[in-house]
């Protein structure tokens, strides 16, 4: 099924922990706009990339988690790796970049080409990555997410929408359309309430 490899790689994401910077002691100056490697951690970094694509389960939550937690001199791996063709290997790597809450990679992630309405898991991913970046402007296209076929879609929107705002609206992906529906409304409802605000629409400069 399309939705997947995306999905899997939306759960494994649930595990990633905040980023720290345990990468950032063993690298050198910046170079372009990230700390670059040393020659050691730069092969690391590459053994970690390269063998991603094999990775399931738990291994895939530990190489998302250490891609994450060595930083800055991981990001340009993993923003090449969002465009893979391989939908699991991108949300992987969506996954990482989100849980480094490092709000630098807001931009970036922008610029990746993206279909504009991308509606499916693996968009919903990059919506919850950015989210957890920092950009708020993600909120309409999660709230949306709320509305999708699959339980498990809708748990992940929960879940990234509840931790940036700590609200739930009474909102249970598990329950009934009719009754679902009634926390979309409400979402919806305190979104466009805020939505003038452009701090949370990435119009604050």
């Amino acid at each position: 099924m399309h939705l997947r490899s995306p999905l899997a790689a939306g759960v494994l994401a649930l595990a990633a922990s905040c980023a720290t910077t345990a990468g950032d002691a063993k690298s050198r100056q910046a170079v372009g706009p990230w700390l670059a490697p040393s020659p050691n951690l730069s092969q690391q970094i590459q053994d970690q990339v390269t063998r991603l694509p094999w990775t399931h389960g738990i291994e895939r939550v530990e190489t998302i988690h250490w891609l994450a937690s060595v930083g800055e001199p991981a990001y340009e791996n993993l923003l090449d790796l969002v465009s893979d063709p391989r939908s699991d290997v991108a949300g992987a790597a969506l996954a990482a970049l989100g849980a480094t809450r490092d709000s630098r990679l807001v931009e970036p992630l922008r610029r990746i080409p993206w279909p504009v309405e991308s509606e499916d898991a693996l968009g919903l991913e990059r919506a919850r990555a950015l989210l957890r970046l920092g950009d708020w402007s993600m909120i309409p296209r999660l709230v949306d997410g709320l509305e999708h076929e699959s339980f498990m879609v809708r748990t992940l929107c929960l879940q990234a929408l509840r931790e940036a705002t700590r609200e739930d609206f009474d909102y249970h992906p598990g329950e009934k359309e009719l009754a679902r529906r009634f926390g979309v409304v409400r979402w919806r409802e305190w979104w466009n309430a805020r939505s003038s605000d452009p701090i949370l629409t990435g119009g604050g400069g």
